[in-house]
């Protein structure tokens, strides 16, 4: 189903942008976790809009609330129900875009899907929608962190044509992430950003780039043969967030101009157990964790929704100008590495539980 993803640890989210509520349903996460709001709180504020003048203005409070699956502060191996109310819509401000498709946006193809597109605000297609996300994700990061030591870090490693220098050998903290607005944790990266991505917003434009995300601890093993690659896996996850264009995981695109002897990542013994020297795979060989930290970046393109006046057409085919109204982000980015945190922990729940499955 379009709205459900994982197997073994599932999540189904529900809700529109300019409805009253959007919420998840967690099926798969075992008995005995310890859960509270406080667990999950922490992750909603990161991808809140309104935090900065980076971001957009509409100001939702992204309050979650348990309504099941959790008694006394631990969870019960029953589905967990998330939500997380709307309070600050503006439907008003897309009824001049009624009759005209926002390029690059949804519109357009949902109305041809579905015969209609949402009265407002863009529906299932807004990026509204990953609040619950972030919300089931927040829940698949305890559980890694309780069984297993899983560490999720995501940083903003490139906006527009800057980028920042290699930082994935580093040992990065949220907080270190997060001491910047552009939550890039390197200093004067994060300044040049900052000032492209303001000098963006004042044209009424906006500008893409590149999180970069690692997962700590992530056991051998996860993953499965041929078409449940946790690779494969990965990059479906990533691309189904809006505005997200591409993928790669270790050396990724600059690993196609290697040769393999500069590609491979040669065996020692480290710790005592065998791993890798370098780690140009990304702590995944053959679709399957190899114990090396886990390694990938994800590509967003500008955000599609502008204030820069476009020359565009409307459904009917006539020549229009469309300015559109609203509060939208002119980078994605600062909020965005929320989400691809949620769903990198998203896809190693499942693959955990999985894994379970295949050594019972």
């Amino acid at each position: 189903m379009s709205n459900t993803i994982g197997t073994n640890f599932r999540v189904t989210t529900f809700g529109e942008s300019h409805g009253p509520a959007i919420g998840a349903i967690v099926d798969g996460c075992p008995a005995g976790v310890s859960l509270s709001v406080a667990d999950i709180q922490p992750q909603l504020d990161r991808r809140r809009p309104g935090q900065s003048t980076l971001t957009t203005s509409r100001a939702e409070r992204d309050q979650v609330r348990i309504l099941s699956g959790v008694s006394a502060g631990l969870t019960m191996g029953s589905p967990i129900a998330l939500v997380i109310d709307n309070t600050d819509c503006r439907s008003e401000d897309y009824e001049a875009i009624q009759k005209v498709p926002r390029p690059s946006h949804a519109d357009f193809t949902y109305c041809l899907k579905y015969g209609h597109t949402a009265a407002s605000g863009a529906g299932r297609a807004s990026a509204r929608e990953t609040v619950a996300r972030v919300a089931a994700g927040a829940v698949a990061e305890k559980f890694l962190a309780v069984k297993h030591n899983v560490q999720i870090v995501a940083w903003v490693s490139a906006v527009g044509g800057l980028e920042t220098p290699d930082l994935t050998a580093k040992t990065l903290t949220r907080k270190e992430v997060d001491a910047t607005q552009v939550r890039c944790p390197h200093e004067d990266s994060a300044r040049a950003f900052a000032g492209l991505i303001e000098a963006v917003k004042k044209e009424g434009d906006s500008v893409g780039g590149i999180i970069t995300c690692v997962c700590r601890n992530v056991p051998p093993g996860w993953g499965e043969p041929v078409f449940g690659k946790l690779n494969a896996l990965l990059a479906h996850a990533m691309l189904t967030i809006p505005a997200a264009k591409g993928f790669e995981v270790g050396s990724g695109f600059a690993g196609a101009r290697q040769r393999g002897s500069e590609q491979n990542d040669l065996f020692v013994l480290k710790g005592g157990r065998l791993g890798t020297r370098t780690n140009r795979s990304g702590g995944i060989q053959g679709g399957i964790s190899n114990g090396e930290p886990l390694i990938f970046r994800v590509a967003f393109k500008p955000a599609s929704s502008i204030a820069k006046e476009q020359e565009t057409a409307d459904y009917e085919g006539r020549p229009v100008k469309l300015r559109i109204p609203g509060r939208h982000d002119p980078c994605v980015l600062p909020r965005a590495v929320a989400i691809v945190e949620a769903m990198g922990a998203l896809v190693l729940a499942d693959a955990a539980r999985q894994n379970e499955e295949c050594r019972m």
